[in-house]
């Protein structure tokens, strides 16, 4: 009776421990889960477990961290379309550029023949307007006046320019141009009033000296037709003007026009003012600097090459 009475008592108790025991259970996966993240370093546990509850959570989270090939494949597919199209504009760029120089050519050549057909035109009287004169290149003006061959200047090393040599020459490999120097002479104006400068022509090397050529030195009154040329700047890999050596090797008016007191005005005479024993006239060259043609064979010649490779890659997707 008092062992009844004693269960009787202790049954409440018992109850209670079972259920809190059942509880524990329970919740006991959860804090070992838990437990696992806490005490894992990228999917890999720092402790054992006695039941496969690690691994199967340690297989969990590697599938979770580890990249979805789906995502890999569309990102690199949109990094080929993006170079793809990226390297398309080389051949698409230098073909605008070619084509840009085509029509760059043919600008200076209609530039080169309106120039020439300039220096054809009937002759107007010189104007002294530094602003007038600045439109006037290549123009043919007249003056009427004397030289004065006690101031020449030569500018050298020039060539003869002999169209009709020129033309014989043309489908020659090699030819001899006579080298020799431009004289440059002071020309006073009588109904101007004031003095300019007047490429008088060219003469052989053997010739610069004044004195070997007596009889070309003019000394009357005459009239004058010259082109009119304006001053230019020094070109790369043309020597400076050695002033006090009288070479000159580019226009420069201004120096010119110091040295020999004259205004800085240039004119070229023609051809019809060529005497027997004195300079040879017309030794105008209209030349414009065109290398348009080798810069159209650059570009182009670039814009087939990249664009071959071009189709190589990504059409034939073919190793360059």
């Amino acid at each position: 009776m008092a062992a009844l009475l004693l269960l009787l008592r202790a049954a409440p108790r018992l109850l209670r421990e079972r259920r809190a025991r059942g509880r524990l259970g329970a919740a006991g996966p959860a804090r070992a889960s838990q437990c696992l993240i806490r005490r894992t370093v990228f999917g890999c546990p720092l402790t054992k477990g006695g039941s496969g509850l690690v691994q199967k959570t340690k297989d969990a989270f590697l599938r979770f961290c580890r990249p979805r090939s789906s995502t890999a494949a569309a990102g690199t597919s949109g990094e080929d379309a993006l170079l793809k199209w990226g390297l398309l504009l080389v051949p698409l760029t230098t073909f605008g550029l070619g084509t840009w120089q085509v029509q760059r050519r043919k600008w200076k050549l209609d530039l080169i023949a309106q120039l020439a057909s300039r220096i054809k035109a009937d002759p107007i009287p010189l104007t002294l307007d530094p602003m007038e004169l600045k439109e006037l290149e290549y123009r043919p003006v007249q003056v009427r006046g004397r030289f004065d061959h006690s101031k020449e200047l030569y500018i050298l090393p020039r060539s003869l320019l002999d169209p009709e040599r020129e033309a014989r020459e043309a489908g020659r490999i090699t030819s001899r141009p006579e080298n020799g120097a431009n004289v440059v002479t002071p020309f006073y104006c009588t109904e101007l009033g004031v003095t300019i400068l007047v490429n008088r022509g060219f003469v052989p090397r053997n010739k610069v000296n004044p004195e070997t050529r007596l009889k070309g030195q003019i000394e009357d009154e005459i009239d004058l037709t010259g082109v009119v040329r304006l001053t230019e700047k020094r070109k790369p890999f043309v020597p400076e003007n050695d002033i006090g050596k009288n070479r000159w090797h580019y226009r420069d008016l201004e120096a010119m026009a110091r040295v020999t007191g004259a205004e800085p005005i240039f004119i070229d005479a023609d051809f019809r003012s060529t005497v027997p024993g004195g300079p040879i006239g017309g030794q105008t060259r209209v030349s414009l600097r065109n290398e348009h043609m080798q810069y159209i064979v650059t570009w182009y010649g670039l814009c087939a090459a990249t664009s071959f490779l071009w189709y190589k890659k990504f059409i034939q997707k073919l190793p360059v």
